[in-house]
């Protein structure tokens, strides 16, 4: 994680939770003159409504507004992490243990940078997907973006 998103989810995390809900993630896009940060909240048992993204949307731009953390223009936007959610962290890798995931690598491994597979398990620091017959351990700090794939 870059440090201006550890800075943003330290600043973040206890205004969403006063707010009743989880921060699941945070992500800044920088792209032309406008930077974007993405805002991603759950609820356990409810499940996220429009009514608590508009909250932690004036909460948190309130918030940015007077710590200066972003240089420059940003769009705040705040959303569910929806059914293909991303996954961030090592304890949400848990939580999707026996799922079905997609992820993308910084790296190549083997030739590629994108699986598909079934999420096993969590060791140490790395996530265990099964993947075309074959088991991979991917430490998650190498995964640049990973999401659930969702069953229908």
């Amino acid at each position: 994680m870059a440090v201006a998103d550890i800075k943003l989810k330290q600043l973040l995390q206890p205004v969403v939770e006063a707010l009743g809900c989880e921060l699941w993630g945070l992500e800044l896009q920088a792209g032309g003159k406008t930077k974007l940060l993405r805002i991603f909240i759950d609820r356990a048992e409810e499940g996220v409504g429009i009514e608590d993204c508009e909250r932690v949307s004036r909460q948190s731009s309130a918030v940015l507004d007077v710590e200066d953390v972003i240089n420059g223009e940003y769009i705040l936007e705040v959303s569910s992490p929806g059914m293909d959610r991303p996954l961030y962290e090592l304890s949400q890798y848990e939580q999707y243990i026996g799922e079905d995931i997609s992820l993308r690598l910084r790296f190549p491994y083997e030739g590629r940078r994108n699986f598909k597979g079934r999420l096993t398990g969590v060791d140490g620091d790395e996530i265990i997907v099964v993947a075309t017959d074959h088991e991979f351990l991917f430490p998650v700090e190498g995964i640049e973006k990973a999401n659930v794939v969702p069953r229908f």
